[in-house]
């Protein structure tokens, strides 16, 4: 069957606007990151990774891409699965630096190819699946939240720090004020559980956050507790 130079246009037209229809317009990232002592020291608790407990350090939660009105797409595209083989010469490092807690123990790849399918997808046209896998990667060695934190004498110790505090430490190493989020230890003290830092849309730098998420609150004092000495896994 032969089409006329018109129709081809169209058509090209027609599979453009479709590709830019799946892959949402966003204005900046979050990169999610997560303290592991404070997943694992709740009533679920956690399980380690099939490779083994994790190192004491933040671990990535995701790189999730956001509207400035603090709305955010999600699964854009469910035709765009998640691909193991085309993040195979990262997988040392999504090990080290995106392990999964939950129960029952796995290898990460789940968790991967959800974060992949609900938040990747949905900045397809910038960042293609190895791109968005090594970009939260790299950001989250830029931040380097731990070091940030131990420079500031904060330290995961199992004893209670300010938010403020927390916050500012972290902004004189990044650059950019981060929001924290809470969670609820075994005993109902609020712990340190995620840091949010904004990233520009092309996934390569911080920038300020246009708007903060509505996470859980922190009280004014919360606890940093050790993963070294955290709830085993059950």
């Amino acid at each position: 069957m032969k089409f006329s130079r018109s129709v081809l246009i169209k058509l090209l037209v027609v599979q453009c606007l479709a590709v830019l229809c799946v892959s949402q317009n966003f204005d900046f990232y979050y990169i999610v990151q997560m303290w592991p002592g404070s997943y694992c020291d709740t009533r679920q608790s956690c399980c380690y990774p099939k490779t083994g407990k994790p190192a004491e350090d933040f671990s990535i939660h995701g790189l999730w891409s956001n509207y400035n009105d603090g709305k955010y797409p999600q699964n854009c595209d469910r035709g765009n699965y998640f691909d193991e083989s085309k993040i195979s010469d990262l997988s040392s490092r999504l090990v080290k630096d995106w392990p999964t807690l939950a129960c029952p123990s796995g290898d990460g790849f789940k968790f991967w190819e959800h974060e992949w399918e609900k938040h990747g997808t949905c900045s397809e046209s910038i960042l293609d699946q190895h791109s968005y896998f090594q970009s939260a990667l790299d950001l989250k060695n830029k931040a380097n939240l731990i070091q940030a934190l131990n420079t500031a004498g904060i330290k995961p110790d199992g004893k209670f720090y300010s938010v403020e505090s927390i916050k500012e430490a972290i902004k004189d190493s990044v650059g950019y004020e981060p929001y924290i989020d809470c969670n609820v230890d075994t005993s109902g003290n609020h712990q340190l559980y995620q840091v949010y830092l904004c990233v520009n849309a092309s996934g390569t730098d911080f920038i300020e956050c246009p708007v903060f998420p509505h996470g859980r609150r922190c009280g004014s004092e919360i606890e940093f507790p050790s993963f070294s000495s955290s709830r085993d896994e059950l």
